[in-house]
């Protein structure tokens, strides 16, 4: 009966890490479902659950930070001469035309 008790306290320690780490990556109501079938003291879900926000605004900061330092390397005249060079461009666009209505369109003056 131990062992059994004891399997699953392990599991339920799995569980919390795994939740832990990927709780980064899942919204609040997220990580509240997965943890609402695991039998927790209210204190370390909520540990959790803090620690969750705290990663997705870690991870946030961290790629904006990356992204700004790439950004600020790039010479956006360099970049585009490179592309129109090594690129061919090609456009799709579609245009169409509406009737205006009825009290929108004025009659034609041509100053005579």
């Amino acid at each position: 009966m131990s062992d059994d008790k004891d399997l699953k306290l392990g599991d339920v320690i799995k569980k919390v890490v795994s939740i832990g780490v990927g709780a980064a990556f899942m919204t609040e109501d997220a990580v509240k479902s997965v943890l609402k079938d695991i039998p927790l003291p209210k204190e370390i879900v909520n540990g959790l659950l803090q620690n969750a926000k705290n990663a997705k605004a870690d991870f946030a900061e961290g790629v904006k930070e990356e992204l700004g330092k790439y950004l600020s390397k790039v010479d956006p005249k360099t970049l585009l001469d490179e592309m129109l060079e090594n690129y061919d461009v090609e456009v799709n666009a579609k245009f169409s035309f509406k009737k205006k209505s009825s009290s929108s369109v004025s009659t034609k003056d041509d100053g005579q």
